[in-house]
């Protein structure tokens, strides 16, 4: 995927080709978005997300402002170590997004970051156009653990790693299905291309389950899982 740096002021913007003469550093204030009129969603956790939609492109949009987990985050709520450009969260997440894409995998189209550089530290955000009619693995097993596609998630996790894809965060929020079973995985902040090596892909299954476990610890996991596994394999 092509994109455009852009320069304003103190922003350093990534721009899909579509979106040049559209976006300014204001798509990063949710007071601009207000005065257009535009309703405002959002999806909790880490780094919240919200979902807008700009209307002259027609384009449906999720936006996710950088912040920190942990201890840390007592520090600096969002600010990060200025490395330089190539070295920002926004920066690595928009292209290798931009590069799954490309590939062909099931992930949402990169469409813009924003760095703010603030001497020695930088603020950044990242916009995505929002995937149609998807739930998370999260909400679609609270309603029926026995129904889910549990085969077809597997397949597509074993078809990332093919492709080198580690995916340090995989967790039971960050897939998506949508109304026919298609999965999608997101969110690929710090996450990165490596030689296919089974220690790194037996660990992303691990994490995976682990959040599983978590979200449903009172469920015998162990035939679902297998089933995740067949499939798995089999892709």
């Amino acid at each position: 995927m092509n994109f455009q740096i852009i320069e304003q002021g103190h922003a350093t913007l990534l721009v899909a080709p579509e979106l040049v003469g559209h976006i300014t550093p204001s798509w990063f204030d949710l007071n601009w978005w207000r005065s257009r009129g535009v309703a405002i969603d959002s999806a909790p956790g880490r780094g919240e997300s919200y979902f807008l939609h700009y209307r002259e492109l027609a384009l449906n949009l999720v936006w996710r402002h950088y912040k920190r987990g942990g201890l840390v985050a007592k520090l600096s709520e969002d600010r990060y170590l200025w490395a330089g450009l190539t070295q920002t969260r926004a920066y690595q997440e928009f292209t290798l997004t931009a590069e799954l894409h490309a590939r062909g995998l099931p992930v949402p189209r990169p469409l813009a970051a924003q760095v703010l550089r603030d001497g020695l530290s930088y603020r950044a955000d990242f916009v995505t156009e929002r995937l149609p009619e998807v739930k998370s693995m999260a909400d679609r097993l609270e309603s029926n653990l026995q129904q889910f596609p549990w085969h077809e998630v597997g397949k597509t996790i074993a078809r990332f790693h093919r492709q080198g894809l580690d995916h340090v965060d995989l967790n039971i929020r960050n897939i998506l299905l949508n109304s026919n079973d298609r999965v999608f995985l997101i969110d690929f902040d710090r996450c990165r291309l490596r030689q296919p090596q089974q220690a790194w892909q037996q660990g992303n299954l691990n994490r995976l389950l682990r959040s599983l476990q978590k979200l449903f610890p009172h469920q015998n996991h162990d035939p679902h899982w297998q089933r995740l596994l067949t499939g798995y394999k089999e892709g």
